[in-house]
């Protein structure tokens, strides 16, 4: 419990800053900028896609709808796998919280080493599988807000939504990482000391299938680490847990083809390898090991004041984001003003597939583009949909089947 206690309290702040920066981004970027530089088979939509993924603070399952929403929208194959590799293994939120626990060099070659191999697979993409089925749907039309409902739309996202999605999984990797820094003997991982090859296959076969959040993955890798393993095995683990998991290659697959399911994997496995490789043979080992070693010691020494009201409000934030998420009551329509009832037609479908706000949301974009939809509301704990005005259902159940759900009418 002690382990886990202290990972908290060095995380803490800089989980809030980034959960903020992550906020920002979302609520004061403009989402056509996303779409505007995507389109194209060329290196300079590969590029961009990387680019714009790295410091966007997604998850591998809520990039999954976002790339291929990117993907209607008429970005290319190569453009949509770069962004892919790219965004869930990296954002503002986990950068700055590798250098909270994993110091300045992690935090440096963790977005690096996406970026580069962002741009790898989705150059081999774009060289090996060409692409000649570039879709362009219009986008549908948002609403201009003002800077105070921008604040707003800051903390929403921030505190609420965005702790809803990681929140269970950063919880998760803490108490993993704590069950690894009691039972785990401390000469296991030297067996593999001498052959980095080896604990790198392991590490990808285990992180692989799993699913892992950028941010989550970090604790388990430090809690590793003061095991013995390899800075450079880490970082596989870094990379590889959170950009790919079952249910993503399902969805890829599907949606994009098996040759580009390959190469993606294969881009993923390569970039991984060759950045791990490289930490263990060819940088300074005391590059990656100085913060580990920092956390092994601090264990004798106070925890100051300011870290300890971090992780008491991160704690308190985290809370209410579960309790929003699994006990918030569905408003039902009752006839009355007040809910705003309409005599328009509805219809409520069922949607498989989502994880995260960012699937909720990505489905309600989908929904809404529809001609004749007038309002659409997902729930994410029932996974259903409720549709107001006049369209066709197939369309709608279209519409949510290419950006990799699947959904079914009601009867």
């Amino acid at each position: 419990m002690a382990e886990i206690i202290n990972l908290i309290n060095s995380m803490s702040p800089y989980l809030l800053l980034g959960f903020l920066l992550a906020g920002v981004m979302r609520a004061f970027v403009p989402e056509g900028l996303y779409q505007r530089f995507l389109s194209g088979s060329s290196f300079r939509s590969v590029f961009y896609a990387a680019m714009l993924g790295v410091p966007l603070p997604l998850c591998s399952c809520g990039v999954i709808p976002t790339a291929m929403s990117l993907r209607k929208q008429g970005a290319s194959k190569g453009a949509t796998v770069s962004f892919l590799i790219a965004t869930p293994q990296t954002g503002v939120d986990s950068i700055i919280a590798t250098y909270s626990l994993m110091g300045w060099a992690f935090a440096i070659v963790r977005p690096i080493a996406a970026f580069v191999t962002a741009i790898f697979g989705g150059q081999m993409v774009n060289v090996i599988e060409k692409d000649s089925s570039v879709i362009n749907t219009p986008a549908a039309k948002s609403q201009s807000k003002g800077f105070g409902a921008k604040v707003v739309d800051t903390l929403r996202y921030a505190f609420v939504e965005m702790m809803q999605d990681i929140g269970r999984w950063l919880i998760l990797g803490l108490v993993v990482a704590g069950l690894i820094t009691v039972f785990v003997p401390e000469s296991f991982f030297a067996l593999f000391a001498h052959n980095s090859l080896l604990s790198m296959f392991i590490v990808l076969v285990c992180a692989v299938p799993m699913y892992l959040c950028a941010t989550g993955s970090i604790p388990i890798a430090v809690a590793l680490m003061m095991k013995g393993l390899s800075p450079g095995t880490a970082l596989v683990l870094l990379m590889a847990g959170p950009a790919v998991n079952v249910a993503s290659m399902l969805v890829i697959g599907k949606v994009m083809g098996r040759k580009t399911l390959s190469l993606y994997l294969l881009s993923i496995i390569i970039g991984s390898m060759a950045f791990g490789l490289a930490i263990d043979y060819l940088l300074p080992r005391e590059w990656f090991t100085s913060s580990i070693t920092v956390i092994k010691d601090c264990c004798n020494t106070a925890t100051p004041y300011f870290n300890i009201g971090c992780s008491i409000l991160l704690i308190i934030l985290l809370i209410n984001a579960m309790i929003l998420r699994f006990f918030k009551k569905k408003k039902d329509d009752c006839g009355c003003d007040a809910c705003d009832c309409t005599t328009s037609n509805e219809a409520t479908i069922t949607i498989e597939g989502m994880h995260c706000n960012h699937c909720r949301a990505s489905a309600e974009k989908a929904i809404r583009a529809v001609e004749g939809v007038e309002e659409a509301t997902v729930d994410l704990p029932t996974a259903t949909a409720t549709i107001k005005g006049s369209f066709d259902l197939n369309q709608v159940v279209n519409a949510i089947d290419a950006i990799g759900f699947k959904a079914t009418t009601r009867s």
